[in-house]
Parts: C-alpha cells; structure tokens; sequence
C-alpha cells in the first residue's frame, strides 16, 4: 500500500481543548498566508512547552500562546518564559476572551476554526544567534520525528 499526503493526519493528542484546537487551527493558517510555517506543541529546552512555533523563511521565529478562556489565562503564568526562545510572542485567543485582559506587551491574535487576525503587533527581542539555532534545530528535529512517526506508527524508539 503506498501512503500519500492525505493519508498523513495528526491525530489530536489530548491535550487541548475543541476551542484550543479550533483557535490553532485558524491561527496557522494565517502564520501560513503570512509566510511561515509551524509546529504545534513543541518541547523548549526551558522544558515548557509551547503551544504554536512559527517559522519564516529567514529564521524568524514566533511563538504563539493559545488562551482558550479567561481561566486559561488566568492559572497560566509560564508564558513569559517563551520570550527567550522566540523573536516574537502573541496570545491567539477566541472571539469570547476578551482582549482587554492580553499582555500589552505580546501580540494579539483574534482566531477561529477557519482563519484569524493579527489584532495588535508583537514587539521584537531578537534571539542571540546560538538560542536561535537550537530552536531551528529543536524544529526540525520535532518536525523530521512527527512525519517519521506518521509514514512509520509501528516504529520503536531509537529506530
């Protein structure tokens, strides 16, 4: 049996919410219409974990935070930690959170299922050149494993 593009799907990992999955979902196809592409759920050597990484043609990294509700945001203090591993942090929230209660000192994307908008720009701090290659790698190791395990589900690790 030959396996084509349409046979590779993620299967949801549990850890989200519908709405979590539905604001991913809209948010990466607008990081894909703004020329990046992106992984989802990836391990930062910090050890937390964050929900979207985008990355551009020209090594650009942004890390995108997915807040599904106001308690979502509320238990949740880890994301100031994601500014060390990006060039720029936003929030991708549903239309029911309200805006007013985001960072003003992150980016602000408003998404659904089907698409988002970036409501407010994120600032830029630029990632020392060696932080920036151990993202690039951590992507592309990430990134290299998930279609890996995708075209071979039955593998071992370490094969």
């Amino acid at each position: 049996m030959v396996m084509t593009d349409s046979d590779l799907i993620l299967p949801p990992d549990g850890r989200q919410s519908e709405t979590a999955l539905m604001v991913a979902r809209g948010t990466r196809r607008l990081l894909t219409s703004l020329g990046f592409v992106s992984v989802t759920e990836l391990s930062l050597a910090s050890g937390r974990r964050a929900d979207l990484v985008a990355l551009a043609d020209d090594g650009t990294v942004w890390i995108v935070e997915i807040k599904s509700s106001i308690e979502d945001f509320r238990v949740d203090q880890k994301w100031p930690e994601y500014r060390f591993h990006c060039d720029r942090l936003f929030f991708a929230i549903p239309e029911h959170v309200p805006t007013e209660i985001m960072p003003e000192d992150a980016g602000l994307i408003l998404a659904d299922a089907y698409g988002a908008a970036v409501l407010r720009e994120a600032p830029e701090h630029k990632m020392p050149a060696a932080t920036r290659k151990a993202m690039l790698v951590r992507l592309a190791r990430a990134a290299a494993d998930r279609l890996h395990r995708l075209a071979d589900p039955d593998r071992r690790a370490g094969q």
